[in-house]
């Protein structure tokens, strides 16, 4: 089998790579710079269009490129890297691969759960409508991009991730250095909801829909148990065995993050992973405490 994935070095891309390697599966990587090596293939996505020839014969393509949406505050030039880097490259790979002689089985584009908005304590599922902030629009237009794609008959997952858990990346790892100092708390009310997954169950779960021939359309890549930001504040200091008293009001957060601030610190969203507990996936880390243990084990 061959896959192509962009977004290589990332946090998902990397430990992905890493795990269908070991079981000798030959992986390609788009780059933005000059291939180091023939499992490399140069694109630039806003610039120019994908060389289809460079794509030809992949059975599989994992889109997780984008630009970080947690570093830096969303200035307008920001704001449009971030769309711009998910749409534009989005669009471009769908049109690459519709060219294609032996277009690949199935094609698996990264999304987000910030689909949805924030929607205080509604239960959300791969069927709620979308939210009507930035990140929402961004998710709309990310996923409408695959359409070429999905439209020439090729199986396309739009893989809406929540919080990843890990220490190599993502939110985790930017909150542990003041947990581990004791000077860790509740961010705002605490009452907003944290839909996350441990980042053993996004590589499981990628593979796991890559397997499963049923699994198209949007799938959320959510743990079962979703929790609030006290509980996962909670959760966290007892994991670390530390004082979690300093709660963040949220004019605070505001103050210091801007726009960001309400888009993914104050934001509830209570995601459900229907599609993934409908097509049989088990989940390895479905409740947050051991989730947190074996996370922070391995760091």
């Amino acid at each position: 089998m061959k896959i192509l994935v962009s977004g290589s070095h990332g946090l998902v891309g990397s430990a992905f790579i890493d795990s269908v390697r070991k079981d000798g599966v030959e992986v390609y990587s788009l780059v933005r710079g000059a291939p180091k090596s023939d499992l490399e293939i140069e694109w630039h996505p806003n610039h120019a269009d994908l060389k289809v020839s460079d794509i030809e014969g992949m059975d599989v393509v994992v889109h997780l490129a984008g630009e970080s949406i947690a570093e830096g505050r969303w200035s307008d030039d920001k704001k449009k890297r971030i769309r711009d880097s998910r749409v534009n490259g989005t669009a471009m790979l769908s049109r690459a691969l519709v060219k294609l002689n032996r277009p690949p089985q199935v094609f698996v584009c990264a999304s987000a759960i910030g689909y949805y908005g924030s929607r205080g304590d509604e239960v959300l599922t791969e069927a709620s409508s979308p939210g009507d902030d930035f990140l929402s629009s961004v998710c709309v237009e990310w996923e409408q991009a695959t359409e070429p794609a999905s439209n020439k008959g090729i199986r396309t997952v739009k893989a809406r991730f929540g919080i990843i858990l890990s220490t190599d990346g993502g939110a985790l790892a930017k909150m542990l250095p003041p947990f581990r100092m004791g000077v860790g708390g509740r961010v705002g009310d605490g009452k907003q909801w944290m839909s996350w997954i441990a980042l053993d169950d996004v590589v499981s779960g990628l593979r796991f829909v890559i397997e499963t021939d049923e699994m198209s359309g949007p799938v959320n890549f959510v743990a079962p148990n979703p929790v609030t930001n006290s509980e996962f504040t909670k959760s966290l200091g007892k994991a670390l065995s530390r004082p979690t008293i300093f709660p963040i009001p949220a004019f605070a957060v505001r103050l210091a993050f801007g726009e960001m601030a309400d888009a993914l610190l104050l934001s509830s969203t209570r995601v459900n992973p229907v599609e993934l507990t409908k097509a049989g996936y088990d989940f390895s880390h479905p409740h947050l405490a051991e989730a947190l243990q074996s996370v922070l084990a391995k760091a």
